[in-house]
């Protein structure tokens, strides 16, 4: 029974963390756009991205 000494305010410190962390989340603006990354998941987009350059400046091969 003595270890609830020790379990409850540490069960209370972790709950007040993840409450003051979910806070920080929504005043930061985590949950402002929640439709955009789904709608950028299924975006059609055909066109390749640069290829990276060597240090030589040649384009490796595809």
């Amino acid at each position: 029974m003595e270890v609830l000494v020790y379990l409850v305010p540490l069960a209370l410190l972790l709950g007040l963390s993840g409450l003051a962390a979910f806070l920080w989340s929504l005043k930061s603006g985590q949950y402002d756009d929640l439709d955009g990354a789904a709608w950028r998941a299924i975006q059609d987009d055909d066109t390749l991205p640069p290829a990276p350059r060597r240090p030589d400046g040649k384009a490796p091969p595809r």
